[in-house]
């Protein structure tokens, strides 16, 4: 078994990783294999990164033939005992199944069970559109980042290579083979910012600044949005511009603003309790039966639930759950539901930075 340890000098990481654990704790990881399945392939290296006395590290371990799986399983684990949290890039996956199945194949008692793991493809898959990426592969959230990468290999090209360094060891081969394993640990300690747009849906977001503005729409029309200036928990690393909902983001560093359109018209609250109510035709307006009561009754019909309703023109905002109620609707089967901009809302901050928010989730979960 071949073992390569490197001291990355000078490197140093744009994302505080400590919310995710204590550094001296933390332990990335990283396997190759001949094929996707353990009991018809090989696991013949893995890779670990960690912090150490001031400075980020990496150690490998490099079967030279296929009698070596168990020796570098071992060694992996020895070593992994050191820490408490595994980190891995769609490690759920494919690293940590193909290991256990590994581990079960060769009859080695070793588990992930000790650890808690920490999926970085699982974190930010679900903003794959948000991004405007084409999928979330390491290498295109390094390309999305601008990170650059020294091995000139794919995955499937160093299977060859480690089959060739088998029958013929050889210094080219097995350089290939560590560095391709070394830009991958270093590509995931290298994309650890993209944890921000994460941490931008999932931290409290806070409202800096809310204010209405005009504008005029292809049509010519004059138009009018809510624009919430925000403060990302995390410094977004790359600009991004995104819309849906008819919301538009627009984010980078550490500040970040929404546009929401606002509603100058007439809707309509609905009553859940119809029942306990009359509709009268003439008016378009339901009343409460201790009110309606004195109505002609050639001029009031029991309430149903599509026509108990009240109408008013207000100024509203949109919101795709009920958030903030009272709620409104243009009509009863309407699935788009608003909200009134109120005077006392307009003082609201903390009311602010709910609903920016929601506007947010909005635009992860619409593709």
């Amino acid at each position: 078994m071949r073992i390569c340890e490197e001291t990355l000098e000078n490197f140093s990481i744009s994302y505080p990783l400590e919310r995710l654990a204590p550094l001296e704790r933390i332990l990335f990881f990283d396997i190759e294999t001949t094929g996707f399945t353990a009991r018809s392939s090989n696991l013949y290296l893995i890779g670990c990164a960690y912090y150490l006395a001031g400075k980020w590290r990496t150690t490998q371990w490099l079967a030279e033939n296929t009698e070596q799986e168990a020796d570098v399983l071992t060694a992996f684990f020895e070593f992994a005992k050191l820490y408490r949290y595994l980190i891995h890039y769609n490690g759920n996956n494919f690293d940590l199944p193909f290991i256990t199945q590994k581990c079960e194949q060769l009859s080695l008692p070793f588990t992930f069970e000790p650890f808690q793991g920490i999926d970085l493809y699982r974190r930010i898959a679900p903003y794959k559109f948000f991004l405007k990426l084409p999928n979330c592969k390491q290498k295109t959230i390094e390309q999305f980042l601008g990170t650059e990468r020294r091995d000139v290999f794919s995955g499937g090209e160093l299977i060859g290579i480690y089959q060739d360094y088998v029958k013929n060891p050889n210094e080219f081969s097995e350089n290939a083979l560590f560095l391709h394993n070394a830009s991958d640990l270093k590509g995931m300690l290298e994309v650890l910012p993209i944890l921000a747009y994460y941490d931008l849906f999932n931290h409290p977001v806070k409202a800096k600044k809310v204010q209405a503005n005009y504008y005029r729409d292809v049509n010519g029309s004059s138009r009018k949005e809510l624009v919430i200036t925000i403060v990302p928990d995390t410094p977004l690393p790359k600009e991004v511009l995104t819309s849906a909902g008819g919301c538009y983001f627009r984010g980078k560093g550490s500040e970040a603003t929404l546009k929401i359109p606002i509603y100058e018209e007439e809707l309509k609250y609905f009553y859940s309790n119809y029942k306990d109510y009359y509709y009268l035709p003439t008016e378009d307006v339901a009343l409460h039966k201790s009110v309606a009561g004195f109505v002609d009754q050639k001029h009031r019909l029991p309430a149903s639930a599509a026509n108990c309703y009240t109408r008013k023109f207000a100024c509203y905002l949109p919101q795709w759950s009920v958030v903030f109620e009272p709620f409104f609707k243009r009509d009863y089967k309407s699935r788009e539901l608003f909200f009134e901009l109120t005077d006392d809302l307009k003082h609201d901050r903390p009311a602010f930075s709910r609903y920016a928010a929601h506007v947010l989730t909005m635009m992860a979960a619409t593709y």
